[in-house]
């Protein structure tokens, strides 16, 4: 499947191809003209509850994964990242999470991969 993830701090290459901000909060540091995102879907991002919750404490991340996993289920948003797909060669979604292995873009990213 054409979608990959990546943190917004990292160099833009030429591969991300199609580039989508999931974040709900814009990224500290970066001002939005240096982004070079192609779109922003901020509600896809997790809820603010379970974001604050979890707090990127790896210690709730099975928690935090399942619940997101419910929040996620062909919303119109998940519907308009497959088409996205559809018409791009590669989608890259861009998270500002320091942790690379415990962030909500890992769990937009599996769930597309496991239902796709």
């Amino acid at each position: 499947m054409p979608v990959q993830i990546k943190r917004i701090y990292e160099a833009i290459s030429k591969d991300d191809g199609y580039r989508v901000l999931v974040d709900r909060l814009w990224p500290r540091g970066i001002k939005k003209e240096d982004a070079k995102i192609d779109e922003w879907l901020k509600e896809i991002a997790p809820s603010t509850d379970l974001r604050k919750w979890f707090g990127h404490q790896p210690e709730k991340w099975d928690f935090f994964y399942s619940c997101y996993l419910n929040q996620l289920p062909e919303s119109a948003l998940v519907l308009h990242l497959r088409a996205l797909m559809k018409k791009h060669n590669m989608v890259t979604l861009l998270y500002a999470a320091k942790d690379e292995q415990h962030n909500h873009a890992i769990v937009i990213m599996e769930y597309l991969h496991a239902t796709g």
